[in-house]
């Protein structure tokens, strides 16, 4: 639609003069093509006496007038479709031109809500996924892929340790934590994915294969599949009807306890049972490897009950008590780093504003990373140890930093550690600045993170944030500081600065664990697709042409028709009720009754 006004407007003086002749010199090739054979066949059957003079006269004057005949009927059909061209009104240009800013616009809208939604073109990616292999596209690169597989693979090796989804180790209860904010709000903080993933690690760590030889264990191993919670809870209380069961006690505390009070009862009696399992299976563990599975899952079991006891004391209060049950944890089951215990012990030290402890379980798990290969990095690295470290050299410069004097006389020996560290921490995790200086809503974290996105900076940010508050000056270095990490490291991400390369799978996997009414932080910000800029661009122009042809006619459409208008109409008609005027060329139609 957009082409035709423009064809009209700016190609057709020039273009159709042009198609004219080119048509004419086609066809007049083709009949010079024509007579010559008709002139060889003539001269052909004359010279072999098959047919008379009068024959081959009567051949070369239905050639001419065939010629003849074509040129006139080429060159009316030009003139035709040249007089439709100049008897378009303008009204018909405004419906052209209007419904082309309507179309492009719904397909603005959509492509923008595509976008916002998905992270990608809609176009874009039915072109690519669709159309191309359709049409026998082949990746350019494919030799290069070919020659740099080793490297591929060690890069997607890498970016898929990045985006493992890990336990959150500092989950909040669904009982007495969630489902408040559920009865409080009407929304739902977990996503089904989240809670699924919560299920089968329940079915990890809380059962095994000889659990059908307990009538209790095996109603258990049914509960935890179950996705109706109520269900789950029926099913725990009949398993204690039967006898006592540490596993239903910890999915009561876990979903029924409306309290951390009564979650802490639960746990409790959880303890005893799973202290007594853990005796036993210990004993037996040797014996076969249906009984080693039985001790493993005894010890996951006792392991978590501690863990979550030792949770509970801290939010009531206990936190001196918590510390000690997180050491004695750590000191007896070394090897269970699943847990990620070390990350409670740090947020209970930093409660106590005990420094010097959270400096000694840093220099534990915080190695540096040249001291290791280039594929450590899934070691016990996250944004609490890195914002942590950054947050004790910070606090031995935040309350005497000011910009000014910084920028005046450099910074100070204590001072770039500070800001080393802070950029350390950002291109690790650059989502946590932004709710660490509330410049984005914080809301309650998910039962599994991943690392280096955004559902772990609001884990961080949920249990940290208070910290970083409570040590002078902090945030505002913080907020001098963060920002430029992002000069040293390369754009595009093809190789990272400190750590590996950003992953790029960290958007798809955030927006799976986080509710919908949470607006997911994407870095690096995604730049608009192609499609979207050329469609605002189409509608934008499009709707101008069309108001300007509608408010200016005169200045929107060739001179010829302005003046016909005028000779049919007057000088005031409206070009609404304007009726084409008849052909009164005579020469045409002399030309077109030959």
């Amino acid at each position: 639609m957009l082409f035709g006004w423009v064809f009209y407007r700016v190609l057709r003086p020039s273009v159709l003069p042009v198609i004219n002749e080119c048509v004419m010199n086609a066809v007049s090739v083709c009949f010079e093509g024509l007579s010559h054979s008709m002139n060889e066949c003539s001269c052909v059957c004359c010279m072999a006496n098959h047919c008379p003079d009068q024959l081959c006269k009567v051949k070369q004057s239905e050639v001419s007038s065939s010629k003849r005949f074509f040129h006139t009927s080429s060159s009316s059909a030009m003139h035709v479709l040249s007089m439709f061209l100049n008897t378009l009104t303008p009204k018909f240009y405004v419906a052209l031109t209007g419904t082309s800013s309507l179309i492009s616009g719904l397909i603005l809208i959509f492509e923008w809500w595509y976008f916002r939604k998905y992270g990608t073109s809609f176009i874009e990616q039915v072109s690519v996924s669709h159309l191309r292999p359709l049409l026998g596209g082949v990746d350019s690169g494919s030799n290069t892929h070919s020659n740099n597989s080793s490297g591929d693979s060690e890069s997607s090796r890498q970016s898929v340790s990045e985006c493992k989804v890990w336990r959150n180790p500092l989950n909040l209860f669904r009982g007495a934590e969630y489902n408040r904010y559920t009865w409080v709000t009407g929304r739902e903080p977990l996503t089904y994915y989240d809670m699924n993933l919560s299920a089968q690690d329940h079915q990890t760590f809380f059962t095994c294969d000889s659990d059908h030889l307990r009538p209790a264990d095996a109603i258990m191993q049914k509960a935890w599949r179950e996705r109706n919670p109520q269900a789950r809870i029926s099913a725990a209380h009949e398993a204690l009807d039967l006898e006592d069961c540490a596993t239903a006690y910890i999915l009561l505390a876990e979903e029924e306890a409306t309290t951390i009070v009564e979650a802490e009862r639960l746990f409790k009696q959880a303890l005893k049972i799973g202290e007594n399992c853990y005796r036993r299976s210990q004993h037996t563990q040797h014996h076969s490897s249906q009984y080693e599975a039985q001790h493993r899952r005894d010890t996951n079991v006792l392991v978590y009950i501690k863990r979550r006891l030792a949770m509970c004391s801290r939010k009531l209060g206990r936190t001196r008590e918590a510390v000690k049950m997180m050491r004695d944890l750590m000191k007896e089951f070394p090897l269970l780093s699943m847990f990620n215990i070390h990350e409670n012990l740090l947020e209970s030290l930093l409660e106590l504003q005990n420094y010097a402890d959270v400096q000694a379980v840093l220099a534990k798990y915080d190695v540096p990373n040249e001291l290791f290969s280039s594929t450590d990095i899934s070691l016990p690295k996250s944004a609490t140890i890195c914002y942590t470290a950054a947050l004790l050299k910070a606090r031995a410069v935040s309350d005497k930093f000011s910009p000014e004097a910084a920028s005046r006389r450099g910074l100070s020996t204590a001072e770039m550690n500070a800001v080393e560290a802070i950029h350390r921490a950002v291109e690790f995790n650059p989502h946590v600045p932004k709710y660490l200086l509330e410049m984005k809503s914080l809301i309650l974290p998910p039962e599994h993170i991943l690392k280096r996105g955004d559902s772990e900076a609001i884990a961080y940010t949920f249990t940290h944030l208070q910290h970083w508050k409570r040590i002078e000056g902090a945030l505002n270095l913080l907020h001098c500081t963060w920002e430029g990490t992002f000069r040293m490291i390369p754009y595009p991400l093809e190789k990272g600065h400190l750590f590996y390369p950003y992953p790029v799978c960290t958007e798809t996997a955030d927006r799976e664990l986080l509710p919908m009414f949470h607006e997911v932080s994407v870095y690096p910000k995604k730049e608009l697709p192609f499609f979207i800029l050329f469609t605002a661009g189409l509608c934008s122009f499009t709707a101008m042409l069309a108001l300007l042809t509608h408010q200016f006619p005169e200045l929107m459409v060739s001179e010829h028709f302005v003046r016909s208008t005028q000779l049919h109409h007057g000088e005031g008609g409206e070009y609404s009720s304007f009726q084409p005027l008849a052909p009164a060329d005579s020469d045409l139609i002399e030309r077109t009754h030959f």
